[in-house]
């Protein structure tokens, strides 16, 4: 991995966050028998995979992994998801994106699974920027931050080594 200018989080940081994020789920649906984590399609599922993982490592509750997939340049269009509706119909469900950024794919991804009755729905990022078009927000964050609109915030999520940082 080439060495970028502008990091916001090394791996050892964003491997505690993830751990951190993982304990506060666990908190909020302790009485869960199973939960759905769903992440947006590419960086988004990779942080859900390890949100996942991290959660399987310290509770007993069955972690069902579904892929959202969003057109991140056209959200309107449809937005599917790895999952049918009944597989996640009335269970707890936290939707998983890396960078909340203006807000916009996070909140077709909650419209999308408001079409569907839940137990419990809440969001978790990577990164939280305060740049937000609509009135959305992350329940579980690794860290926000204050940038300028031309910054833009990249996660590379690599074999064994994840970072992120300002481009």
């Amino acid at each position: 991995m080439e060495t970028k200018n502008n990091i916001i989080l090394n791996n050892v940081q964003i491997e505690q966050k993830i751990k951190r994020i993982a304990y506060q789920i666990y908190e909020s649906n302790s009485n869960e028998k199973e939960i759905v984590i769903a992440g947006i399609t590419l960086n988004g599922f990779l942080f859900a995979k390890k949100l996942a993982t991290a959660l399987s490592k310290i509770s007993s509750i069955e972690v069902l992994l579904c892929e959202v997939s969003i057109n991140k340049k056209k959200p309107i269009n449809s937005v599917t998801t790895s999952l049918t509706s009944n597989e996640y119909k009335n269970k707890a469900l936290v939707l998983v994106d890396d960078v909340l950024n203006s807000g916009t794919t996070l909140i077709y991804g909650v419209n999308h699974f408001l079409q569907v009755p839940l137990k419990r729905f809440k969001t978790a990022v990577l990164v939280n920027r305060n740049h937000k078009k609509y009135p959305v927000k992350a329940d579980f964050k690794g860290i926000s931050l204050s940038t300028s609109i031309k910054e833009h915030v990249v996660v590379e999520f690599n074999n064994n080594e994840t970072i992120a940082y300002l481009s």
